[in-house]
């Protein structure tokens, strides 16, 4: 039997989450749920935790992060070198990309439910990407990461008070927007040398290159339609040589997958990459900001285990009223 834990981030979602792990722990109470529970902080806390009850003992233990992506980008690096570690989450965020690639319910409760209907099952293995920075310091994601312009525009997002007014108006989404019009202007594009499984490439005048392991990323924006987070690919978009008028289609297209259709988005699979620039670009692993390019990224292979419905299609249909906070 797994031990239960849960790292709950209260101010993720401009302090709702707190308000959604007080619902969530009375249900735990009700159904006589034994569990243990840790409150995040600081920013990286949550890393600190994970790893701290990861290494208790070698028992098999669920550790379940309550909060945004930010909050599951750093339980998964807190646990990612421990073995008997089994991954859930329940949404509190403002984003959720994680929910909507790894088909968790964005209603907690509902997640809930999931979560522990899984527990009587077999985990699913994922895949999760490390980062190695030009100081040799290492980092994961399990969604994606990113150099370039969306990495720029996640940084400000994350370092701005727009952000929690917007979240009081349950407008967050639109903190990306706002940050994308607000630098698409003045950015300065870069010459690029990607090497994909080594082979290399050359994009002038890149706005960004994102890899990805699931889809979503900044708020519901479908980056990499075909992502798989468990066939062992990463799958990687450039987009380059574009005007900033232009820019702003690719983006209003991003949000359905549309944009890998226009001639200046190029996509590649891979396992290995490098990305060298002309000059230092901004780097993001699930939208936390990381450092600067130069830097490595390599595919770890089913690294993870987790409880999701990703691979579950009797939990997929569950009925609408229970499973639609999906997007």
């Amino acid at each position: 039997m797994r031990q239960l834990y849960f790292i709950i981030n209260p101010k993720a979602g401009n302090g709702h989450c707190l308000k959604v792990w007080q619902r969530i722990e009375a249900i735990l109470q009700a159904q006589h749920v034994s569990f243990l529970a840790f409150f995040t902080e600081y920013p990286g806390h949550a890393i600190k935790l994970a790893d701290h009850i990861a290494s208790r003992n070698n028992q098999e233990k669920l550790v379940v992060a309550v909060g945004g992506d930010g909050t599951m980008h750093e339980v998964m690096n807190g646990t990612i070198k421990h073995n008997y570690i089994t991954l859930g989450f329940i949404p509190g965020g403002s984003g959720n990309d994680f929910s909507r690639g790894f088909q968790i319910p964005s209603v907690p409760e509902d997640a809930l439910k999931v979560l522990l209907r899984l527990m009587k099952q077999k985990p699913t293995m994922i895949d999760a990407g490390k980062m190695t920075m030009q100081d040799e310091s290492e980092h994961y994601f399990i969604n994606n990461m990113g150099a370039g312009f969306d990495a720029l525009i996640a940084y400000k997002v994350n370092h701005s008070r727009v952000k929690a007014m917007l979240n009081k108006l349950s407008l967050g989404r639109l903190v990306y927007v706002y940050f994308l019009i607000k630098e698409l202007f003045t950015y300065k594009t870069s010459t690029i040398e990607l090497y994909i499984d080594g082979k290399r490439q050359r994009f002038e005048q890149t706005w960004f290159v994102t890899v990805s392991n699931q889809p979503y990323y900044g708020g519901g924006m479908m980056i990499a339609p075909a992502a798989q987070p468990d066939d062992g690919l990463f799958d990687i978009t450039v987009v380059h040589q574009l005007s900033r008028l232009k820019l702003l289609l690719v983006f209003l297209s991003v949000f359905k997958g549309k944009h890998i259709y226009f001639k200046e988005v190029k996509t590649f699979k891979g396992k290995t990459i490098s990305i060298q620039s002309s000059d230092n670009m901004f780097v993001h692993g699930d939208g936390e900001h990381i450092g600067y390019t130069p830097l490595n990224i390599e595919i770890q292979v089913k690294a993870l285990e987790m409880f999701t419905r990703l691979r579950n299609k009797e939990e997929a249909e569950l009925k609408e009223g229970e499973s639609n906070g999906i997007h």
